[in-house]
């Protein structure tokens, strides 16, 4: 996906692949375009090494060259290919005007 369908709010879902059980709720996966390790708290399924995983979360930056700062728990900088749109950000709408009607 192009730097111009993203947007900072914006849901989305990168898939990861499992690497391992670190203890019995955490997993060790690997992020791709992401040079270093990464683990979720995952204590109810049981998973194997290998299998695609998939983690949601909010667009934090955009970068030059078509990079996606997407937090995760922590922010996670990765390419904008191998994230997928899960859900568009809509800002909160107003009921009332911003100011009074003049009396």
């Amino acid at each position: 996906m192009a730097k111009g369908s993203f947007n900072i709010g914006d849901e989305v879902a990168i898939t990861a692949k499992v690497r391992g059980r670190v203890t019995e709720d955490r997993i060790s996966v690997t992020i791709p375009s992401y040079d270093f390790p990464h683990s979720i708290f995952d204590r109810t399924t049981k998973v194997a090494h290998g299998q695609p995983i998939e983690l949601i979360g909010n667009v934090t930056h955009l970068l030059d060259k078509d990079r996606v700062t997407v937090n995760l728990g922590i922010p996670v900088t990765v390419d904008a290919t191998v994230v997928r749109l899960v859900n568009a950000y809509k800002p909160p709408t107003r009921k009332k005007p911003l100011v009074d009607k003049p009396t």
